[in-house]
């Protein structure tokens, strides 16, 4: 799935600030070509997040669930993005959409992480037959 992913973000390169915002503003009029390209184009993007946020070990482990999952999010972000967002002074400031998302995806990363590092603790039980009690107390006497 990775290399699935890897290709389309190739294909898909990064656009300029007005298209992204062109193809924002279509998206959320309903045109699912747009927003279909807007997902993939920042794709790479999250998996660059996944690749900054977590270790080698669990890449291949979550790696891509954790990709798959957060392809969901890219589309609800795309709904709740601001085109009109201006600043605390009331000043126009379009924002790249990857600045726009990159909290929630990293957030999401090491939620989805824990999550399922503790579902993997619970799972675990001890095989007590390997342990012999006597040598512990042998150890600590």
């Amino acid at each position: 799935m990775w290399e699935l992913y890897s290709r389309a973000s190739l294909r898909y390169p990064k656009i300029s600030l007005v298209e992204e915002r062109r193809l924002i503003a279509k998206a959320k009029r309903g045109c699912k070509a747009a927003t279909e390209e807007l997902v993939l184009r920042h794709v790479g993007f999250v998996i660059f997040r996944i690749h900054k946020k977590v270790f080698p070990l669990y890449i291949t482990r979550f790696g891509e669930d954790i990709l798959a999952q957060a392809v969901f999010i890219l589309y609800d972000k795309i709904k709740t993005y601001n085109l009109r967002y201006r600043n605390k002074h009331g000043e126009f400031r379009p924002v790249r959409f990857s600045s726009y998302i990159w909290k929630r995806i990293d957030g999401f990363i090491l939620d989805y992480l824990k999550k399922e590092l503790a579902r993997e603790g619970r799972q675990f039980s001890p095989d007590w037959e390997r342990y012999d009690l006597e040598d512990e107390v042998e150890i600590l006497d």
